[in-house]
């Protein structure tokens, strides 16, 4: 089933919609380091948040936010939500290595790590990875409560308070914008990004796609995010403690931008680098903040995703043209997304060869046991229209990134 999303740039808002605007319309908050950090506090019972670099990013983020005059009162809400459980994962995440200093000398050892345009098939392969038992991942249901507390022991009526409520919040959103869930699912038992361990440290470009956040992305890129990815390494040691195995796979389309910092903090790791015509992930991303913003937006205007994603996709490649050749050739492979169509196997074969672990016949029925039960085509698909909804044609945004293709064999798809 194809849907066509007809009503992008004049929305019809339905009753569910309506509905959570008015409910946040009148809700007043203090986008404040202060604000946020005593929520924590006050829901956690902590109050050592660790080293305090944080901070500076904090105010960044609040500031940021503070300056999208065009940010809806969900928005607003959403972020505040989002910041004060962040700090309360810190806390947590702070505490439990105070109570247990071993967890830092736990190694993460030789993790596959994969980097990729979202749409380019990073959340299919990592998914698909994440089926094989010897490797450990990140749910969503662990990625937004990672360190459980008193309240999420199991209990007869509940085996996992922590999904219980990964999958209310997800099923509120669904009903929220209903269409979301085929763009870019996020259910319970979804495999996330470690994305969702950096913006612990107050850091990433999570808060990019959130809201219109220009002064947090050029701190953000101007800054060394070393620091940070050796956060995601304390919060993969955590994770490891409280439930193994420990050979990781995790991934982030960030990671592309980022390669100096992921390899200085993970020297031994399996580099999985996803390419695809970045016109279809532009795309998507352009598409999806459109049809968003009827909720997150005070006025829908096509121009803000256009303008924003264009230029940030680009500044995003040329980073991983310029420092891709940083990665070892021996612990790096570079996975083309119609080489990936045609012939999966042999693909996954050399990801196993690279990253030292043996890809057994019996394995190999595993994962294809899993791409079976795992297609997500029956929801439909969703059907893009550039020149409709954005007025710019796929051959124009492709103009922009004729330093990728050069450097990169991608073949274009999207006309």
């Amino acid at each position: 089933m194809v849907i066509d999303i007809t009503d992008l740039r004049d929305p019809v808002i339905t009753p569910a919609q309506q509905a959570a605007l008015d409910a946040t319309a009148s809700v007043s908050l203090s986008f404040t380091q202060g604000a946020i950090l005593e929520a924590a506090m006050a829901e956690t019972g902590l109050s050592d948040f660790g080293a305090d670099d944080f901070r500076e990013r904090l105010d960044v983020w609040c500031q940021a936010v503070e300056e999208d005059a065009n940010a809806s009162s969900v928005t607003r809400v959403n972020l505040f939500q989002m910041m004060v459980r962040y700090a309360n994962t810190r806390l947590r995440i702070g505490d439990i290595v105070k109570q247990h200093p071993e967890i830092l000398d736990i190694q993460i050892e030789r993790p596959i790590i994969v980097a990729g345009l979202p749409r380019s098939g990073t959340t299919h392969l990592l998914g698909l990875l994440s089926a094989d038992t010897r490797l450990r991942s990140l749910p969503w249901w662990e990625a937004i409560a990672p360190v459980p507390t008193a309240e999420d022991a199991p209990t007869p009526e509940d085996a996992n308070p922590r999904w219980t409520r990964a999958d209310q919040g997800w099923a509120g959103y669904e009903t929220l914008l209903p269409h979301m869930a085929i763009m870019h699912e996020f259910s319970a038992d979804h495999i996330s990004e470690d994305i969702e361990l950096q913006a612990v440290d107050f850091s990433s470009y999570l808060l990019e796609w959130l809201a219109y956040v220009p002064r947090w992305r050029d701190y953000y890129l101007s800054h060394d995010q070393a620091g940070t990815y050796a956060y995601l390494k304390k919060g993969l040691q955590v994770l490891t403690f409280l439930r193994g195995p420990n050979r990781w796979v995790i991934k982030c389309p960030q990671h592309m931008e980022q390669l100096p910092a992921l390899y200085r903090v993970f020297p031994d790791a399996t580099f999985v680098i996803t390419h695809r015509d970045p016109v279809g992930s532009i795309r998507s991303a352009m598409t999806m903040a459109l049809y968003a913003a009827r909720v997150l937006r005070k006025r829908v205007d096509p121009e803000e995703p256009k303008n924003y994603w264009i230029d940030r996709y680009e500044r995003l490649l040329r980073a991983c043209v310029r420092d891709r050749d940083i990665l070892p050739p021996d612990q790096t492979i570079d996975v083309y997304f119609h080489q990936w169509t045609k012939d999966a196997d042999t693909v996954l074969r050399e990801i196993y060869r690279v990253a030292d672990l043996p890809l057994t016949d019996a394995t190999l029925a595993e994962l294809h046991a899993y791409l079976a039960a795992s297609d997500g085509g029956h929801k439909g698909k969703i059907a893009y229209n550039l020149e409709r909804d954005f007025g710019i044609t796929a051959d124009e945004i492709r103009s922009r990134f004729g330093f990728y293709f050069d450097r990169f064999p991608v073949q274009p798809e999207v006309r």
